[in-house]
Order: C-alpha cells, then structure tokens, then sequence
C-alpha cells in the first residue's frame, strides 16, 4: 500500500507552535523522521490557515523539501494557501482535498491540471455526510466527471469515502466498507484512499492501534490501495507492507462469514476476531470489547 505520514499537522503541540513561529526545526526534524519511517508521500496539515495561508504553505514546502525527497499531500481548505504550495513543490504533489461541492471542485480541479498535480476526492458533498454506500456512489461519479472536464485523468484521483468514528458512527463505518465492496467497478483507474486514524478518534489510546490495523485489512480487502496514517505505527506497517499474511487471512474469512474456532487461535489473533466484528457492526461498540 502507498502510505501518507499524518504526522506534520498543526494540531500538533509542538508543530503547531513551530509554524506560527515560523521555526523550521521541529517542522523539518517531523519530515526527517517520517521519511525514516518508510512512509511515501508526508501530508502537511495546516488546517483552514485563513490568515497567511499561502505564505505559511509556502514556507513549508520549502523548509520540508530541503530535508526529504518525499512529495507531500497539500491538505487545507484554504484555496490561495494550495496553490502557493504547488507553485514551489518540486515534483508532483496531491491536493488533500477536492470535496464534491460545485464551488470546490471548480476551485481546486483547474490547479490540478495546472500544476501537474493528484487530488484526493472527499466523498462529502452539498449536504455533507453522505448517508450510505449509494450516495459515496453517486459522490464519485461527480467528483470523476467533473475532474475530466477540467482535464484530470481518473489515474490522478484519490477517493476518500469518509471514514467515522467507530465509537460514535459504527453505522458509518460499515457503509464506508459497503461503498469498497463496490470500488474497483466503479473507479478503476482511481486510488482508494482514506484517512485511516480517523476509526479510532475517541476511542481509549491503547485500543486504537488494533482499531486502525483492523480497519486497514478490511478495507484493504476492497481495494483501498492507500491510506493516511500514523507513519510510527509499526505493525500497521507490516500489515500494509503484506508482512502479516496470516493475519489478513483470518480477518477476512471472519468478514466472508466463516465460523472461527476462537479456542485455537493466540490471544493476538482472538483480539483481531473481536474487533473485526465490532467494525462489521455485528457486535456494539464499547470501549470493553476484547473483554467480552
């Protein structure tokens, strides 16, 4: 799988910080250390940025790329602060991202084609959250006849079909999976990607990495063939990386339906069962579940 570091975002306490400051060293220390992770691509988040935006994406694409050969996902909402950071990128960058609004992808699809440039397509439309499988449906089709017209190929899309919080949208969560079941068929030529930490948010600190691994196989399943992640998550790399055959084995034959003698499984295995059956919604989320 193609992995996005979501490491360098302004949340962060201490980015956050560095870039209102304009202090390069923790910002360019994040990227160092994501690009020794082994991660492909590292997304710079620098959220709305209405003040300044464009001067702040500029300055870090320029201090990012003097440390890290590694393209970057451009991820803000901020239009002027997007194209500043494809007019100094070196190299092909992705738009991070192009929701189907009409007043969005007629902003953001012509810097696309413009810059040369990928785009991931957020299945969020004028109404926001869509409601199911079919509407993610409908929401690509948009997204990928509107970027042609603009002249971007289905091959430079990312589709983005929202992934929720297990513990507060576990309905969502199942949807998103249902729209995969349906991917390859519909967007062939397109990426699959999702912003994979998201199922976890809420959820206790030591019960998201199996959340976020978990999830990861299962979508993988469909075809999801990238996805933006903790880049120091080192057994979800595994499993990205296919290190973790039997592992993906067993989570899908629990998602095909097969009945799993639990009794002969280790308890990393037993934890995995449990939890693909909290994310296929065929158990109610708590935060006790691999207890029950």
């Amino acid at each position: 799988m193609i992995l996005i570091g979501e490491n360098l975002n302004v949340m962060s306490k201490t980015l956050g910080p560095a870039m209102k400051a304009r202090d390069p060293k923790p910002i360019q220390e994040m990227a160092a250390a994501e690009t020794e992770a082994g991660v492909d691509y590292i997304d710079v988040n620098i959220g709305p940025a209405r003040k300044a935006g464009d001067e702040l994406m500029t300055w870090l694409v320029e201090i990012i790329q003097e440390v890290t050969d590694l393209p970057l996902f451009l991820d803000t909402t901020n239009v002027q602060a997007i194209e500043a950071g494809l007019r100094v990128h070196k190299g092909r960058a992705v738009i991070n991202s192009i929701m189907a609004r009409p007043e969005r992808m007629d902003a953001l699809f012509p810097l696309a084609q413009k810059y040369n440039a990928g785009g991931v397509a957020l299945l969020w439309g004028p109404e926001g959250m869509p409601r199911d499988a079919n509407e993610r449906g409908a929401l690509a089709a948009e997204l990928m006849y509107k970027a042609s017209e603009y002249g971007v190929p289905n091959e430079d899309l990312w589709i983005d079909p929202i992934v929720t919080p297990v513990n507060t949208q576990q309905d969502q969560v199942k949807s998103c999976l249902e729209f995969m079941t349906m991917f390859r068929e519909l967007a062939p030529e397109c990426k699959g990607i999702c912003g994979l930490s998201n199922v976890s948010n809420g959820a206790p600190d030591h019960l998201r990495p199996i959340l976020n691994q978990t999830y990861l196989i299962m979508l993988q399943k469909y075809g999801m063939t990238s996805a933006i992640v903790d880049a120091f998550d080192a057994n979800l790399k595994a499993v990205a990386r296919g290190e973790r055959e039997g592992l993906v084995k067993l989570v899908w034959n629990v998602m095909d339906g097969e009945e799993i003698d639990m009794s002969s499984l280790s308890k990393e295995e037993v934890d995995y069962v449990k939890t693909t059956k909290v994310l296929l919604g065929r158990t109610l989320y708590s935060d006790s579940w691999l207890q029950l």
